[in-house]
């Protein structure tokens, strides 16, 4: 048997959750250690880091759900694992206030608990997806997953920024109690007997060591030249991260639920950009992933520019429609790359679309956790040459501005060597 639309809409809840606990990470914890405590935005962005570069041990997660065939456990275990990972985290910021080198080691061993948590999970929803999913269903059910992901970034963001003013430590404590607790609750219920209801395609057992296998794949052009650009466009995507909450607090005057709400628009504005590549590329049939790759990398440039502009110029009303417009443009080309990334997937040696995929997702998770650390590291530097905050934050903004310049150029490069274009997102058969 394998998954229903039913099926996949329950798996997407879990993606949801894993969005839903990871934002606050991510946001609202980045915030309140840059501004209500002062803390340098090195810190939070060496902890994104940390969790990120985790990460890289996600084959290591895949392999453990392929060979022990259940998957369910490794999924509802990395969940709690998260959940435990995030509430420490926040309790470590708290921590800050009393001690730094106490609240440093909590805070370290939370962000490594979170890193495990997610490359757990994730991984090994993403496994039973790719195995236990028809393969006419395939590119929907991507869509569909990490669609609901967004939402759940985007309302959560939303939501604990409105219900975190006027801000209190005990606040803070209580909302990510429910939200963590809530997102493991909502992961074993949508989980729990789908394993045991469908069947993956047996596969002949390939005997080739792990290192031979990424050797084979690292040989491909194509590959190579992919991973490359991933590394590039998620670095740029990644390195306003840590420093867009901290410049509207610092530059804007936002409250924390003002900054962690803006947070909110522009998951949402990546949420529409998403749907709207998979309704005109899907649905519509309308322009290749090429060119909505390079549209929404050039237009993600673009974006910046105005939020630099608005920094200088002071105009706070319009900070929230130019993030909500950055967003829509990241969602085209989040959404486009992950199109292309499944075209080239099944390309070159056979047997090997889960290595490639392995490859990528690691050249992600070290570009997300490079780009937040170094967006972070560059705005403190710069907040000491320039001494003015919106300055300082502009010229980062504008340097992430031209790392998508450069990866619109990478994409019309690498697309070409594969004839051109990956062409639209259709389901097989």
């Amino acid at each position: 048997m394998k998954l229903g639309w039913i099926d996949i809409l329950r798996l997407g809840l879990v993606q949801m959750a894993l969005g839903s606990v990871v934002v606050l990470t991510t946001s609202t914890l980045n915030r309140l250690m840059v501004v209500e405590l002062a803390l340098p935005a090195v810190l939070p962005g060496f902890l994104v880091a940390l969790h990120y570069g985790i990460q890289i041990t996600r084959p290591n997660w895949g392999f453990l759900s392929d060979a022990g065939g259940h998957r369910t456990f490794w999924i509802i275990g990395g969940m709690v694992a998260l959940a435990l990972g995030a509430f420490g985290a926040t309790f470590g910021v708290i921590l800050f206030e009393t001690g730094f080198s106490t609240a440093l080691a909590f805070s370290i061993a939370s962000y490594a608990l979170i890193g495990v948590g997610v490359g757990a999970s994730g991984t090994s929803l993403l496994a039973l997806l790719a195995t236990a999913t028809a393969p006419h269903r395939r590119a929907a059910a991507a869509t569909i997953t990490w669609l609901m992901m967004i939402a759940g970034i985007a309302v959560t963001a939303g939501v604990v920024g409105l219900l975190l003013d006027p801000y209190s430590p005990e606040l803070l404590l209580k909302i990510v109690a429910v939200v963590t607790a809530g997102s493991v609750i909502l992961t074993v219920l949508a989980v729990l007997g789908i394993e045991s209801r469908v069947q993956a395609v047996a596969r002949p057992r390939d005997r080739t060591r792990f290192v031979d296998g990424m050797r084979e794949v690292w040989a491909e052009p194509a590959a190579r030249n992919f991973t490359i650009f991933v590394f590039l466009s998620m670095t740029a995507y990644f390195m306003q991260e840590l420093i867009l909450e901290p410049y509207a607090g610092l530059v804007f005057g936002y409250s924390p639920g003002q900054s962690t709400s803006l947070s909110g628009v522009q998951n949402g504005g990546v949420f529409a950009g998403m749907l709207t590549v998979g309704i005109a590329a899907t649905g519509l049939r309308i322009g290749s992933l090429r060119g909505w790759v390079i549209a929404g990398c050039l237009g993600s440039a673009g974006s910046l520019g105005v939020i630099t502009m608005l920094g200088t110029a002071a105009v706070p009303v319009l900070l929230a429609p130019a993030v909500t417009v950055l967003g829509f443009f990241n969602g085209m080309f989040a959404v486009a790359a992950i199109g292309s990334m499944m075209a080239l997937a099944g390309k070159g040696r056979g047997a090997r679309e889960g290595t490639r995929m392995g490859l990528w997702g690691a050249a992600q998770a070290i570009a997300a956790g490079f780009g937040g650390l170094l967006g972070a590291a560059a705005v403190d530097a710069m907040r000491v040459v320039l001494v003015d905050d919106a300055t300082a934050f502009g010229v980062v903004f504008a340097s992430e501005g031209v790392l998508f310049v450069l990866a619109a150029v990478l994409a019309l490069r690498v697309i070409e060597q594969d004839r051109g274009h990956f062409g639209a997102i259709v389901p097989e058969g």
